[in-house]
C-alpha cells in the first residue's frame, strides 16, 4: 500500500497536535500595594489553574483605580470600603459596585511624639485624611476616644465642621491619606488608613496609639461595573479570595494588623 493515501491523515493530526491550548483569561485589577496586592500575588497561581491570568496594576492614591475601572481601562479593582465607593460613586457620578468582602484594616491613631492618648496636649494637631468617608471614620474614632463628640455621633461622612464638642481644642489638618505616615513628625497625631501604616513600616497592633476593633463596618471589597459583577472572571477572583488558604494566609502573615471579614 502506497504512503501517499496516509499523508492527508498525517498533516491534520500534525495540525492538531500543533493548536495552542486554550489561553487564559486575562484579568486586570487595580491594587494599592499592602496589603492588597500582596493578596492578590498570594492567589493568583490559584486563579491561573482556573483559566484566569490576573493582571495586577499597583496604584498609591485612591482616586484612580476607580476612574480607571468606571472608564473600562482596568476590569476590578481592590483598595477600598464600601462608605469610601458611595462617596466616591455620588462625587464622580460613577455606577461602581461591590461583589465581595475580603477583609478589615482597622483604622488606627499614631505619634512619633507621644506614646499614650493621656499625653496628648490641648490644642494639639491632629492630622486626618481629606477624602470624606475616610475623615469620618477618623472623627468617629477619636470620638470613641472621648476627644471629641460629634453632632450626630453615627454621621458616616461627618467633617470637622460636624464636631460639637472639642474640649481640648483640638487643630485638625486635612491631608491626602498617602501623605499622613511622612507628616508624622509635623503633628501630634495622624489617623492613617492601615495599608499605608503597613507600608511605612508602622505595625498596627503594636504601634496604634488606638485602633478600631475587629468588628469595624469599614471592610474592604473587590469592586467592578454593573457590567461586569456577573463575569466568571470576576466571581473566581472573589471566590479565589475567600477560601481557607487566604484567612490563614492574612492571620498569619498580618497578625492581627487586617482580619479577614469572610
Amino acid at each position: 500500500m502506497s504512503l501517499k493515501k496516509f499523508a492527508p491523515a498525517a498533516f491534520v493530526l500534525a495540525a492538531l497536535f500543533a493548536m495552542p491550548a486554550a489561553q487564559a483569561e486575562k484579568l486586570s485589577v487595580a491594587a494599592t500595594p499592602v496589603p492588597h496586592a500582596e493578596l492578590l500575588e498570594f492567589v493568583k497561581p490559584a486563579l491561573a489553574k482556573e483559566g484566569v491570568e490576573l493582571d495586577i496594576k499597583v496604584f498609591t492614591d485612591y482616586v484612580q483605580p476607580n476612574v480607571q475601572v468606571s472608564d473600562g481601562q482596568l476590569d476590578v479593582n481592590f483598595f477600598q470600603h464600601k462608605p469610601y465607593l458611595d462617596s466616591f460613586n455620588a462625587e464622580h457620578k460613577t455606577s461602581l459596585v461591590s461583589v465581595g468582602l475580603v477583609h478589615v484594616e482597622p483604622f488606627g491613631a499614631y505619634s512619633s511624639k507621644i506614646k499614650s492618648i493621656d499625653e496628648l496636649k490641648d490644642g494639639a494637631q491632629v492630622a486626618l485624611p481629606n477624602d470624606p468617608s475616610n475623615g469620618a471614620r477618623a472623627l468617629l474614632l477619636l470620638q470613641n476616644q472621648g476627644l471629641i463628640k460629634l453632632k450626630d455621633p453615627d454621621n458616616i461622612l461627618a467633617t470637622a465642621r460636624d464636631i460639637a464638642e472639642n474640649p481640648k481644642k483640638l487643630r485638625f489638618r486635612e491631608l491626602e491619606a498617602a501623605t499622613l505616615p511622612r507628616v508624622l513628625p509635623d503633628v501630634d497625631i495622624a489617623l492613617i488608613n492601615t495599608n499605608y501604616a503597613l507600608e511605612a513600616g508602622l505595625n498596627p497592633v503594636n504601634d496604634a496609639l488606638f485602633i478600631e476593633g475587629q468588628d469595624s463596618p469599614y471592610a474592604n471589597i473587590v469592586v467592578t461595573t454593573e457590567a461586569r459583577k456577573d463575569d466568571a472572571a470576576v466571581q473566581k477572583l472573589v471566590k479565589a479570595l475567600h477560601t481557607d488558604e487566604v484567612r490563614g494566609f492574612i492571620q498569619e502573615k498580618y497578625k492581627g494588623s487586617i482580619v479577614p471579614a469572610f
